[in-house]
């Protein structure tokens, strides 16, 4: 089995001898093996044990058994106890998935903190199949059908050549000792159900199984590179970043007529599910504006694009107390200073720069920064009559989402400037002006 350990990491190129690699071990028989694999081949190694605290008396002899294991091999121990439950309970989670949160974060951090390139883990192709047949069941896509990855940034699962059967078979001829939890044995998990019930029906069916499975899973993930490559061409084709949100154009999910698969592999990153690409497709040749949420994000149907941006949250009003400094509104950075030029201000490169150059004497601290909201008006610049900001916008063909994010700066009541777009005539700068109040907005 060693050789097959060694020659699995080769080929996958998971790690060397020259590395150092962080172990997951819970104490129990898949990462005892993969510890004992590591240490035989003579890898610089460093174990981490996650202690989730969700089995009292049993949790604490886990950490405990790892720990004494480690001493004997002169390996170098970490752990840390999780509030397993309460994060569960504060992130509206199941306890798998917390607990899968908790460890991954502190792996990462431990090996940041102390120099470890690698990160591995104990899974082996029995947990593949079991979580494809879960994937299945829960309505997977395409990528639900690629299995466990071998190698994901530092997490890296050397185990993934082996069989159940190989592990145990392994531990039993060598003498290994490990922790068994109890929970592995009750059908509390969807998991466990499925490898208790459901998993030997299959061998029955197919006694090649794992064989049978791999061959399937290469094919899967060369199709799935297929499918990954023509969406990177369509991606870089019609998709593009700007000022802080995402931008589709609609001839993108026009040439897949009746298909929404491709708008969903990039939406789905912002939290929308297949259903939603479907009907944000079916409403292309709607009337713009229409919106669209997932818990993160907006999508917004506009005249020619789709637009992405994260949800906009209640803005409390923000008093601007003090000129050269700084201050932050949602997404959005404002810089507030006095300046000495004396120049003429060139009012339409200033809206290019999202800026405006402001006669000082007629404002007063401290200003107010606060979204918009109907009923407002202001004077817009050379215009000379006032006007409702909601036909403003209309005028600047404002789409719904950049309406959705726009703010405006007060003044003793007035609004002196709707941010990035336009300043009030009574306060632009004038042949008696002596100072000026230069705002500049950007997103952060």
């Amino acid at each position: 089995m060693l050789d097959q350990f060694l020659d699995f990491i080769d080929r996958n190129q998971l790690c060397t001898r020259y590395d150092s690699t962080l172990l997951a071990a819970s104490g129990g028989i898949d990462s005892m093996v993969m510890l004992y694999l590591f240490r035989e081949a003579g890898f610089k190694i460093g174990v981490a044990h996650a202690n989730f605290q969700l089995r009292g008396a049993e949790s604490d002899g886990d950490q405990q058994f790892v720990a004494q294991l480690c001493k004997e091999f002169n390996i170098p121990f970490f752990t840390r106890r999780f509030e397993t439950e309460e994060y569960a309970w504060e992130k509206t989670l199941s306890v798998q998935i917390a607990a899968r949160e908790l460890r991954y974060a502190w792996f990462r951090e431990l090996a940041a903190t102390n120099h470890y390139q690698h990160i591995a883990t104990a899974h082996h192709f029995d947990d593949t199949m079991e979580t494809i047949l879960l994937n299945l069941t829960r309505g997977t896509g395409l990528d639900g059908l690629s299995g466990i990855p071998v190698k994901n940034g530092a997490i890296i699962r050397p185990m993934m050549f082996a069989s159940r059967k190989q592990v145990e078979k392994y531990a039993d001829m060598h003498g290994l000792v490990w922790r068994e939890d109890a929970s592995n044995q009750t059908d509390n998990y969807q998991r466990n159900y499925i490898r208790h019930h459901v998993m030997p029906h299959l061998r029955e069916l197919n006694p090649s199984l794992e064989a049978t499975w791999r061959s399937g899973l290469r094919k899967v993930n060369h199709e799935i590179g297929i499918v990954q490559q023509a969406f990177e061409l369509w991606k870089d084709r019609f998709v593009h970043q700007q000022q802080g949100r995402a931008v589709i154009a609609k001839a993108a999910v026009e040439e897949y007529p009746n298909n929404p698969a491709m708008l969903w592999r990039y939406i789905r990153n912002f939290g929308f599910n297949f259903e939603q690409a479907g009907d944000i497709q079916g409403a292309l040749d709607g009337q713009s504006g229409k919106r669209f949420f997932s818990s993160t994000h907006m999508l917004v149907v506009d005249r020619e694009q789709l637009i992405i941006i994260d949800r906009t949250k209640e803005w409390n009003e923000l008093k601007l107390v003090a000129v050269n400094d700084q201050y932050h509104l949602g997404p959005w950075m404002l810089t507030v200073q006095e300046i000495s030029e004396r120049a003429p201000v060139d009012y339409h490169r200033a809206v290019e720069e999202h800026t405006a150059v402001l006669d000082a004497s007629k404002l007063s601290l401290p200003l107010i920064w606060r979204k918009w909201k109907a009923g407002d008006y202001f004077y817009p610049l050379g215009l000379g009559h006032r006007k409702k900001l909601s036909d403003f916008f209309v005028d600047e063909k404002l789409s719904v989402a950049d309406k959705d994010k726009a703010t405006v700066i007060e003044s003793g009541g007035e609004i002196i400037w709707v941010s990035g777009l336009r300043i009030d005539d009574r306060f632009k700068i004038t042949d008696k002006t002596i100072k000026r109040i230069e705002l500049k907005i950007s997103h952060f």
